[in-house]
């Protein structure tokens, strides 16, 4: 499966919950995005002015944004944008990012030759654990660990392949690249069309997160078989160079056997936390 249709309108999705501190850096920086584009942004019972902010965005530009309220988890929020999406082509990027003003413009011009785009995300913030290389899986030779903060589907290939599992604690996006690639897809990386991603300042929130990728890490396996030959253990292992590193791949693998033990003879569950100290 190759080439796409020219994009027209592209509708970007957003998901937040809890994000009023780093939202009107992302919104400013759709303003100067290139047109045709939509903004859904789907929010996930915030307790801080992450609706109210959202809300007077979209008072001042009500042809630009729209807010939905909808519980649930990442999985559940990315879905409901797209369902409420208008565009040919769906990018999503998450409340605690902010977009290069040539973000669309270079997804529209690669979305000519696939129907599904992943750019480079840039981690913004001085914490060195925000400098680590993602834990990379491959299917039938493709990366699929490409994050959902800077990834582009075809709204058409999106819908056909279900979307999002709402049931993923963490890794719902490998779960639909991995989905992508068994369909016969290429998925096209494009450095050029980068977004900033705000670093956790707080280490036991960059624990936490690694806590869940190893859960969401599990889940994989129970949905689709055994992948740990999937992974380039050689690369993995020599990566692990510094004390963070270790804390990390730690972190995953307590995620990985507390998932083990408590899911025990079970399939991806229903029964997932929303908020896993991922957001906010």
């Amino acid at each position: 499966m190759g080439s796409d249709p020219a994009p027209g309108l592209i509708s970007l999705v957003i998901t937040t919950r809890n994000e009023e501190l780093h939202l009107p850096q992302l919104l400013d920086s759709f303003l100067v995005q290139e047109p045709p584009f939509e903004i859904v942004l789907v929010d996930s019972e915030s307790r801080d002015r992450t609706v109210e902010i959202a809300t007077r965005f979209a008072a001042r530009y009500p042809h630009l944004l729209r807010v939905i309220e909808r519980p649930g988890s990442r999985g559940v929020g990315r879905n409901t944008g797209v369902r409420a999406a208008k565009g040919t082509h769906v990018a999503f990027i998450d409340g605690d990012c902010f977009a290069d003003p040539q973000w669309v413009r270079t997804l529209r011009r690669d979305l000519r030759e696939s129907v599904v785009v992943a750019g480079r995300t840039v981690p913004v913030g001085k914490p060195k654990y925000g400098q680590l290389a993602r834990v990379e899986l491959f299917q039938k030779g493709e990366d699929v660990t490409y994050p959902s903060c800077n990834l582009t589907y075809s709204r058409e290939l999106f819908l056909r392949l279900g979307g999002f599992d709402p049931r993923f604690v963490t890794a719902e996006d490998i779960d639909l690249n991995l989905r992508a690639v068994e369909a016969g897809v290429t998925i096209r990386y494009e450095p050029e069309a980068i977004v900033y991603h705000h670093v956790r300042t707080k280490f036991l929130r960059f624990l936490i997160q690694a806590f869940w990728n190893g859960y969401g890490r599990k889940q994989l396996t129970e949905k689709h078989g055994n992948l740990w030959g999937n992974y380039r253990l050689r690369r993995l292992l020599s990566g692990q160079r510094t004390v963070i590193a270790w804390a990390r791949l730690s972190g995953a693998m307590a995620g990985y056997f507390f998932r083990v033990t408590t899911g025990a003879g079970r399939r991806v569950d229903d029964h997932v936390p929303v908020n896993t100290g991922l957001e906010g």
